[in-house]
């Protein structure tokens, strides 16, 4: 049998869309994030929850596109797919991270200046490999994993979920999966309510603390995803991508909950959010059939962009934060004009991306034979 003729499934147009929203939304976080005082006041103040919705969407489309393929597939295989699909942009998305590093020297950033080139290099390197630099080379002063491209913290554990599904988590039965599932669910709960800001933000720092947050908000989205996709079955319902859309972005645009004084309660919606709506939400948007032909261009547009936007925006970000904190007391009415361009930029440069590098790449891959293609979209 043709290596090839294995991985033929059809994608879920309408979840590809919703990836594509949460993509965008992401992007508004970002935007917004330097102008709050703090994990109180940020505007668009649940964006990073659409985070725990790509690792959900991913265990779904991972379980429904390889759960049924394994006698005739291996575990190298399966993550040379998942390193064809993912990497050729993280390669690009830190590219474009060392190229804008030193233009980004400001109040924020004061020691950028100093890093010698060797040092931002190595960091550049170890980047296209996606795992995650020491603290000894935190070249820009936030702790992060990946100090070229802020994001590149997802994808680190997104391969960690993916490598645990590939080795064992895949033979689970829907059972011993739902008891995981379940126990996974009480852990996100208990750091998303006993947090000390009452949240589930974080998991871009190589420390222990931040190491738990990261393992937490992965293990349980993306195997609730594998589990969906294991014990549903999709019905019909109609008009499903605008309600999911209208739904996903009621809840990552949704204001702090509970305020300085009740943070539990934040944590509890939080909980909620990702436990229970998200599942709700990519099972109507599986569910759901496009009806014209301008919603099927949307959401291939949508889908199409939503990864390539993910890990292209936050270079471009870095010089939108240093403006920021240059100019002390920016509000969001003088910012949003630059907020709107640099939106806009990003979902052009996405869609170059994608079209002059990522899809030339994975197709030279294929026709190499190194690689067969892969049409999980995630």
């Amino acid at each position: 049998m043709n290596q090839n003729s294995l991985f033929t499934k059809s994608h879920f147009p309408i979840l590809d869309g919703l990836r594509g929203i949460a993509a965008i939304i992401v992007v508004t976080f970002h935007l917004t994030e330097p102008l709050g005082t703090g994990h109180l006041d940020i505007l668009v103040n649940h964006g990073y929850l659409a985070v725990d919705f790509f690792f959900l969407l991913s265990g779904f489309v991972i379980g429904y596109a390889y759960d049924d393929r394994w006698d005739q597939m291996s575990v190298g295989t399966f993550l040379k797919r998942r390193i064809e699909r993912l990497q050729p942009m993280v390669v690009l998305g830190m590219t474009l991270g060392a190229i804008g590093f030193y233009f980004t020297d400001s109040t924020i950033w004061p020691l950028i200046h100093t890093v010698p080139l060797w040092k931002m290099l190595l960091v550049m390197l170890i980047g296209y490999t996606i795992l995650p630099v020491p603290l000894s080379l935190d070249i820009r002063g936030w702790q992060e994993m990946h100090p070229l491209n802020s994001v590149g913290w997802s994808l680190f554990f997104e391969y960690m979920a993916n490598i645990l599904y590939a080795v064992g988590i895949r033979k689970l039965s829907k059972t011993a999966l739902a008891i995981l599932v379940f126990i996974a669910a009480a852990a996100l709960a208990h750091l998303a309510i006993t947090s000390p800001n009452g949240d589930v933000s974080g998991g871009w720092t190589l420390n222990m603390e931040q190491l738990r947050i990261g393992i937490t908000r992965t293990i349980y989205p993306f195997f609730a995803g594998l589990l969906l996709s294991r014990i549903t079955k999709p019905a019909r319902v109609k008009h499903t991508f605008f309600w999911c859309s209208l739904l996903l972005a009621i809840i990552l645009y949704m204001p702090r909950i509970g305020g300085a004084d009740h943070l539990w309660m934040n944590g509890i919606y939080e909980s909620f959010c990702i436990i229970i709506a998200f599942p709700f939400i990519v099972y109507l948007g599986a569910s759901g059939k496009i009806h014209t032909s301008g919603e099927n261009k949307i959401c291939k547009f949508l889908g199409d962009i939503s990864y390539p936007l993910y890990l292209v925006h936050y270079p471009i970000v870095y010089f939108y934060v240093a403006w920021i904190s240059n100019h002390k007391g920016m509000t969001f009415a003088q910012a949003w004009p630059y907020a709107l361009l640099i939106l806009i930029s990003s979902i052009l440069l996405a869609y170059i991306s994608l079209k002059w590098y990522d899809e030339p790449i994975r197709k030279w891959l294929k026709n190499r034979g190194a690689l067969p293609a892969d049409q999980t979209k995630t």
